[in-house]
């Protein structure tokens, strides 16, 4: 059955207090997914235009849709923006997801690359990480798995390996858009 269902999306540091929570992600159904995706058990969803929840207490309306992955034992996770000018991956290095339910957890690690539509790719918040990990005591088991899963999403993304690939991006989308996003 190709439903899409409702998500929670929820972002924590590794002290436990909330980063940031999305509202409404639809989740793609196992049967839309293409073979690579299906092959290491990702999970693909779509948002747009969902409200966004900051630790804070504030919140704000997404404006760019995106597809989101997240693949069970990887230390990160890609969200594909769709733009006008094309797709921009943004790649939080982060713990492996947790599901419980249609919540999906995850700890930041605030490590984040970025793929641009020309295909130029940026390593960002290098400086916050480090003050992290001296506020937040990351262990060296921690620190170890933050750095492979920064060069494992690096390698990835210069290999154009799954899931870097404007037009399954688009796919997911247009079938969401097809179908409505029923919750």
């Amino acid at each position: 059955m190709n439903t899409f269902s409702s998500y929670v999306i929820k972002s924590f540091k590794h002290d436990g207090h909330l980063h940031r929570m999305w509202l409404k992600n639809w989740l793609v159904p196992e049967g839309l997914l293409h073979e690579d995706h299906r092959r290491e058990a990702m999970l693909v969803l779509i948002n747009s235009q969902t409200k966004i929840v900051e630790a804070d207490g504030k919140e704000w309306v997404s404006r760019i849709p995106g597809v989101s992955f997240f693949i069970p034992k990887q230390w990160f996770n890609v969200v594909a923006l769709l733009e006008e000018n094309g797709i921009r991956y943004y790649c939080n290095v982060a713990s492996p997801p947790y599901v419980n339910g249609r919540v999906i957890t995850y700890i930041d690690y605030d490590l984040d690359v970025i793929r641009m539509p020309g295909g130029e790719v940026y390593v960002v918040d290098q400086e916050e990480y480090e003050q992290h990990k001296q506020l937040y005591h990351y262990s060296s088991v921690v620190d170890g798995k933050v750095k492979q899963g920064l060069k494992a999403l690096l390698a990835r993304v210069q290999g154009a390996e799954p899931p870097f690939h404007d037009e399954h991006i688009k796919f997911y989308y247009e079938r969401w858009r097809e179908h409505g996003a029923e919750g």
